[in-house]
């Protein structure tokens, strides 16, 4: 089951269609949905989370954290709403297919696809394209 938590005002407008999106996404990986909880919050919450579990001292849109168990994936994803917005607007894109590829982000993470090297890095945003495609039209 995929469910959204919110420590932030901001609110999906979507959640029926982009849980059922995350489950096509899921499954096109050859993968289970388990339990995965979307946690929506600001900079300073999940920057508080990237410094207590991950020793970053540094902003980011997204954290995961995987407890996946074999094929069936369960975690935790924490997305900065700050980060999101700024990034959709440094990268010329609408606020909504970013969120969409920070949503997908965590999952692909949980899939196996990695993003510290250049070769990991293109392979995530060729996937995140990929899977972005199958979300169905609003």
């Amino acid at each position: 089951m995929i469910n959204f938590n919110y420590e932030t005002d901001f609110q999906l407008n979507n959640e029926t269609a982009i849980a059922s999106w995350l489950n096509a996404v899921i499954l096109s990986e050859n993968k289970k949905e388990g339990e995965i909880n979307y946690v929506f919050c600001d900079d300073v919450y999940l920057h508080q989370i990237n410094m207590e579990y991950l020793n970053h001292d540094t902003l980011t849109d997204i954290i995961s954290f995987d407890y996946s168990i074999g094929n069936e994936l369960h975690g935790d994803i924490f997305v900065s709403v700050e980060r999101v917005l700024d990034n959709a607007q440094d990268f010329k894109v609408s606020f909504d297919d970013e969120l969409k590829r920070v949503l997908v982000h965590g999952v692909l993470h949980y899939c196996g696809y990695k993003d510290k090297s250049p070769a990991e890095e293109i392979q995530m945003r060729h996937k995140e394209e990929e899977k972005m495609a199958l979300f169905p039209l609003d």
